[in-house]
């Protein structure tokens, strides 16, 4: 049986996997399988999927699959978002995204990494809360690591691999993404 199969992957990679972290898992796979294989026109059963799937999802909230994450239940999403094709969210910790984030294609936020000891790597899984702000756009292929928070209403270039904290109001890109120029207050 399959869920047999991934029990024993998961249970060789992450020593400490329980069996409700297993069952949230795998009711996540369930889930992106229905989201990920509906047909175009399947809004309501996403939506009703992507529900049941998160901590919390606001209102307006639009994700063009394919869609990826490991929990599910530790993403939350404000008002009014959209996520292009192919996001992964790798949501071992809390990852919250404010309202009217824009969320380009084949975009990466991760929550989770690994000791960069190799004997402890293999039995540890170290998570990491990620925060976006309202107004965020995150460009095409934009990666986030773990730990980060971006301020609200900065524009991340696409192709950038956001290593540390971005301040509010400013366009950010680079590898490592850096502060290119602050944005002017629209009103104060």
């Amino acid at each position: 049986m399959m869920e047999e199969r991934l029990r024993r992957i998961y249970g060789i990679h992450f020593k400490d996997a329980d069996e409700d972290s297993l069952r949230v898992r795998f009711a996540c796979e369930r889930l992106m399988h229905t989201i990920n294989n509906s047909e175009l026109q399947d809004v309501e059963i996403r939506e009703e999927a992507f529900r049941e799937l998160f901590g919390s999802v606001g209102r307006d909230v639009y994700i063009q699959p394919p869609f990826y994450c490991d929990f599910g239940k530790n993403i939350f999403i404000g008002d009014g978002c959209y996520f292009n094709f192919n996001c992964t969210i790798l949501d071992t910790d809390r990852v919250q995204i404010g309202d009217r984030c824009w969320i380009a294609p084949n975009v990466q936020i991760y929550a989770a990494t690994h000791p960069v000891d190799a004997e402890e790597r293999r039995t540890r899984c170290i998570a990491k809360p990620v925060t976006i702000g309202n107004d965020v756009w995150l460009g095409g292929g934009v990666i986030v690591c773990p730990g980060v928070t971006i301020g609200d209403r900065s524009v991340i270039g696409a192709g950038s691999i956001v290593t540390r904290d971005i301040p509010a109001d400013c366009v950010a890109y680079g590898n490592p993404c850096r502060v290119r120029r602050m944005l002017m207050e629209r009103h104060k």
